[in-house]
């Protein structure tokens, strides 16, 4: 039962345990900020995404970009609770309400901004934007997707998919 025990007094602070993460060299009374995984975004054309493949594949390339961004975002932050299938589910089903899809684009903005926050970023996407650009040609698709490009630069070099450190 004693090896189950921890090694010091309860409330007291050993650095290194519960899974914190301590700079090498560092003295033991200064923990070093967690290290927080993500994975990195793809890089898509705005203008290809708002226009060029959504006329080309009548419509159907726009939810599956919405599928595509809201699953990268979940995973470049895990700390964002996203769900990709109720998000495009929203605009499939419930498109013709008008106030669902504008909930579901303000809840996209806050998303991205959320992702510009965490690759230490200063925010630049307004959730207000996202979703009233709809009305003016489905712009919001174009600016949503300049929005995450800003996330995708701040990791230069770092393709689709691979493993990055999120800065906050």
């Amino acid at each position: 039962m004693s090896d189950t025990q921890p090694s010091t007094a309860p409330g007291s602070y050993a650095p290194g345990q519960a899974g914190e993460v301590v700079a090498a060299g560092a003295p033991a009374s200064t923990p070093a900020a967690p290290q927080l995984p993500g994975l990195a975004m793809k890089r898509r054309g705005p203008v290809a995404v708002w226009l060029g493949l959504t006329i080309v594949t009548f419509g159907i390339y726009q939810l599956v970009w919405y599928f595509k961004i809201h699953k990268e975002l979940g995973e470049f932050d895990r700390r964002q609770n996203l769900n990709p299938g109720g998000s495009l589910m929203v605009l499939l089903f419930l498109g013709w309400t008008l106030i669902a899809p504008l909930i579901s684009f303000r809840n996209t903005g806050r998303a991205i901004a959320a992702a510009q926050r965490a690759a230490g970023l200063p925010v630049t996407c307004s959730p207000a934007t996202s979703m009233w650009l709809m009305f003016v040609f489905g712009l919001n698709v174009w600016y949503m997707q300049r929005q995450l490009n800003l996330v995708v630069d701040a990791y230069p070099g770092a393709a689709p998919g691979t493993p990055v450190t999120l800065a906050a």
